[in-house]
């Protein structure tokens, strides 16, 4: 067997042939796990009041994808410099794939929420719903909410 001489990469990032990322790398890979964590469904918590989701300057709902019980209530909060809605309505959409109802939920719309106001909805109906924001629906601002368990009695 002939040995070769080791070519490995060489330079300040490169320690015994393995990346040395240093400070800057470790706070950068930090960085990506938490925005990946952060860009997972979430889960509300019950009995901790209602489960929030912001509307952002960026045009989405944060976060896009929620998980609530039913009879949980969610609260949108219009944290945008921008007038947004919250609209569940196929009546109301442009494109009808943007909106998802279970059998047996009523449509929702929240009207124009200008900046810092909040809308309140409780979902009483397990399955999955679609919603978005009328005037930023052109531009994908769609969200997600999925009730989980037996229907919630109530109004």
């Amino acid at each position: 067997m002939v040995r070769l001489p080791y070519t490995g990469c060489r330079g300040p990032y490169f320690a015994h042939g393995r990346a040395n990322l240093g400070r800057v790398g470790r706070r950068m890979t930090f960085l990506a796990v938490i925005l990946a964590v952060m860009s997972l469904p979430m889960t509300a918590l019950a009995g901790g009041g209602p489960a929030v989701i912001t509307l952002t300057n960026l045009l989405t709902f944060e976060p896009q994808v929620l998980t609530v019980r039913a009879g949980q209530t969610v609260e949108w909060r219009n944290g945008s410099l921008l007038v947004h809605t919250v609209t569940a309505d196929p009546a109301l959409a442009a494109n009808t794939k943007d909106v998802a109802l279970p059998a047996g939920a009523k449509p929702f719309n929240s009207g124009d929420l200008k900046p810092g106001a909040v809308f309140r909805h409780t979902f009483r109906v397990p399955g999955r719903y679609r919603y978005f924001c009328i005037p930023h629906e052109g531009a994908g601002m769609i969200g997600n909410i999925v009730v989980t368990g037996p229907p919630a009695k109530g109004k």
